[in-house]
């Protein structure tokens, strides 16, 4: 992909190129856009999912990264009173994670050997979605893909098997802990304050294969470290997924 910039002037917001949007979500159109893998301390030295991570890498890891990143001259210096400038496929995925006002956060346990412990959705107005996949590594491969695309993709990643039928649940602790495979998805709406992200409402679903069958949890109203049986129809993953993003 063509190297672009994205430059950040002010309190940690990417300056996008013009007409950068509109060109990617076309090469969406038409596929997926890969946009590469790198570590926490590298999306940390960019300000990228800051608040997601689950912890701050020490300062020699972060000095690393940015001698890394220079090397390979994905970040450079700005002009004189400019901070760095975030260049190539990095600066996209960049500029696109600082437009999402939603996240979707994945995590599982139970994963096989090569698959990702933890997922991440940031869907886009034009129903096109930044994907985040994280090893055990802490390696993060990120994309851009369509976000029916997406969701079919996460579907397949998380716990599957028969629907089992809504019924009381009195050891929901019991049943995560015997499970074959679990997920706790959750989505956040959030706003942004220069470089930091402001979590807003969020909602949780809980997925749980058990002797072969689906179990779908989420969150009593009433006592939220409290699991419930979740929807009682008949939707599918996508759909619940779907219904969680609405």
């Amino acid at each position: 992909m063509t190297a672009v910039d994205a430059t950040t002037p002010g309190p940690g917001q990417a300056r996008v190129p013009e007409g950068l949007v509109s060109a990617v979500v076309s090469l969406v159109d038409t596929g997926p856009v890969l946009l590469g893998a790198y570590t926490i301390a590298e999306l940390t030295a960019v300000d990228a999912i800051v608040d997601f991570l689950e912890a701050r890498p020490s300062d020699e890891a972060l000095a690393e990264a940015v001698r890394s990143l220079a090397a390979r001259q994905l970040i450079v210096a700005g002009p004189p009173g400019e901070q760095v400038q975030v260049r190539g496929d990095l600066g996209i995925a960049v500029a696109f994670e600082q437009r999402a006002r939603m996240v979707m956060d994945a995590r599982a346990t139970g994963i096989g050997p090569g698959e990702p412990w933890r997922i991440l959705l940031l869907p886009q107005p034009e129903q096109i979605c930044l994907m985040f996949r994280i090893d055990s590594y802490g390696v993060h491969e990120i994309g851009l893909y369509k976000l029916d695309n997406a969701l079919r993709q996460l579907a397949d990643w998380l716990p599957r098997g028969p629907r089992a039928r809504p019924e009381p649940v009195t050891d929901a602790d019991g049943l995560l802990a015997a499970s074959e495979r679990s997920a706790l998805v959750t989505v956040t709406e959030y706003t942004t304050q220069g470089s930091a992200e402001i979590a807003g409402a969020s909602s949780d679903l809980v997925f749980v294969r058990h002797d072969g069958r689906l179990h779908v949890f989420s969150r009593d109203p009433a006592d939220q470290a409290h699991l419930v049986p979740g929807p009682d129809d008949d939707r599918d993953v996508p759909a619940l997924l779907v219904s969680l993003l609405a």
